[in-house]
């Protein structure tokens, strides 16, 4: 715990230091995961995969990222409950979140790499980009103060473990032949 609370103040202490880099962390927690998911709706409706593959990699994609942050994500936090930094620590907060809500683990985490992970088993290249966009406004939530890096690493493996299963089972059972 001590390293993970060192690595939070060396990336929390990058905050407050700069208008400008301030600002750019706002907008990578609060706006850029609507950006996310509107990328992953334009590529997906403008791409040349047919219908019957977009439709699975909408549905392989969204169950996973759903049922990484409000299923798995809850059940875990239902159980242990860690409270956000700035309720524990003296920080350079930049945005407010709940704390009614535990901070382990992340559910953006959960949710952007479960997304991640399902679209880069459909398609490498995107997948590789909504893994830099997930690292990226993650990375942003820890300089923030919303989470602790611990945080962002469970929800990652939650995130890409759930991806990983679901594009398995999808594959397996849900797949659609034919529309």
């Amino acid at each position: 715990m001590a390293f993970d609370i060192k690595l939070f103040y060396f990336f929390n202490n990058f905050a407050g230091k700069s208008a400008l880099f301030d600002a750019l962390i706002v907008f990578l927690v609060s706006y850029f995961p609507l950006i996310i998911i509107a990328a992953f709706l334009l590529l997906l409706y403008f791409s040349a995969y047919a219908k019957k593959e977009k439709l699975n990699i909408f549905w392989a994609t969204f169950v996973s990222a759903v049922a990484a942050r409000f299923v798995i994500t809850e059940i875990i936090r239902f159980f242990y409950y860690r409270p956000r930094p700035f309720l524990a620590h003296e920080l350079n907060q930049l945005i407010y979140t709940s704390v009614n809500t535990g901070s382990f683990p992340s559910g953006h985490s959960a949710f952007f790499f479960a997304m991640a992970t399902a679209v880069y088993l459909y398609n490498k290249k995107w997948g590789s980009g909504f893994f830099i966009a997930a690292i990226l406004m993650n990375v942003s939530r820890v300089i923030a103060g919303a989470h602790y890096p611990s945080d962002i690493l469970g929800g990652a493996a939650i995130g890409m473990l759930t991806g990983f299963v679901v594009y398995k089972l999808w594959q397996k059972y849900f797949y659609l032949k034919a529309l």
